[in-house]
């Protein structure tokens, strides 16, 4: 097991995915308002959480195709954050600068 969590935290993958969670629960998050609590925010989260989990359930197992299979699904989480997080700069949740910065995290 060990050379495999060694291996996963050597995926560049994985490395940006962990990174842009975290930007999203410490600088996203706080600024969603109290009514988006259930809704948005939780959309946000999810959709982050499953990037990152995604990519590390991929690489432990131990068929190639099924490794492919949940970067894919990794992939299609990405692009639904992404998707929440237009929504929530478009409502003015977020600023420009957050957003931007964001924006070239996911590319």
């Amino acid at each position: 097991m060990g050379d495999n969590i060694q291996g996963l935290e050597t995926l560049e993958a994985w490395k940006k995915a962990r990174g842009l969670t975290l930007v999203v629960y410490r600088e996203v998050l706080p600024l969603l308002p109290t009514e988006e609590k259930w809704h948005l925010n939780q959309q946000i989260r999810r959709s982050a959480q499953s990037v990152f989990a995604n990519i590390a359930e991929g690489h432990g197992r131990f068929y190639y195709q099924e490794n492919v299979r949940f970067c894919y699904i990794a992939r299609g989480s990405l692009t639904e954050t992404y998707t929440h997080l237009v929504l929530a700069h478009d409502m003015g949740y977020i600023p420009n600068d957050l957003f931007n910065r964001l924006k070239n995290q996911i590319d």
